[in-house]
């Protein structure tokens, strides 16, 4: 039942944890950035965790609304999610109701205008986000990273001379929730199901 489950917020180092073992991106989420942490409590144990940051590139915010440097201010991007797999598979639709009590509340902490998630497509196409109601606009454009020949990914800087190769990188699936209602959104509204299945 849901009523068991109570919704905290909570330091980086209550949820740590949970994201190391359990998230898709566990061995990179050993550097991933605290924000607006919520965790999800039964017992007195933490089994979930949503993680609210600050957009992390301002060209994203120049992309989707046309805002400049200076106006990004309540922007944000759900950045970490996981639910632990034994809740997921015992407690229905759990998930959705995590993240949307997670939304209420982090709006009550602070002025939010828009909250961005990313579903990584070798992953997963994002189904939870659509379950609240974020709104869909498609595929992030084609990319490529540098990697050396040692398999390790090129940070900055010029490449030329370096041993390696370009790799592409893989495309996330964008979702938006707005709230305020003056922003400009300038990506393309895009049906969720039809892009999904030509994937």
């Amino acid at each position: 039942m849901k009523s068991d489950f109570s919704i905290e917020k909570v330091s980086k180092n209550e949820i740590k944890e949970l994201l190391y073992t359990f998230h898709y991106l566990k061995d990179e989420s050993k550097d991933f950035k605290s924000g607006y942490n919520y965790g999800l409590y039964k017992d007195g144990v933490c089994l979930g965790a949503c993680i609210f940051t600050k957009i992390p590139v301002p060209e994203i915010a120049v992309g989707a609304f046309g805002l400049k440097r200076t106006e990004q201010d309540g922007l944000y991007e759900l950045s970490r999610l996981c639910i632990h797999p034994e809740i997921q598979t015992t407690e229905h639709n759990i998930t959705s109701w995590f993240v949307s009590r997670c939304i209420k509340k982090f709006k009550k902490e602070i002025n939010v205008r828009a909250i961005l998630s990313y579903a990584d497509s070798s992953r997963h196409v994002g189904t939870i986000y659509r379950a609240c109601n974020f709104k869909y606009y498609g595929l992030t454009n084609i990319k490529k990273d540098f990697y050396y020949s040692d398999g390790t990914k090129h940070s900055r800087g010029s490449v030329k001379g370096k041993e390696g190769e370009w790799r592409e990188r893989t495309r996330k699936h964008r979702f938006l929730m707005i709230f305020d209602k003056t922003l400009n959104i300038l990506w393309q509204e895009v049906d969720y199901k039809v892009s999904c299945d030509t994937i």
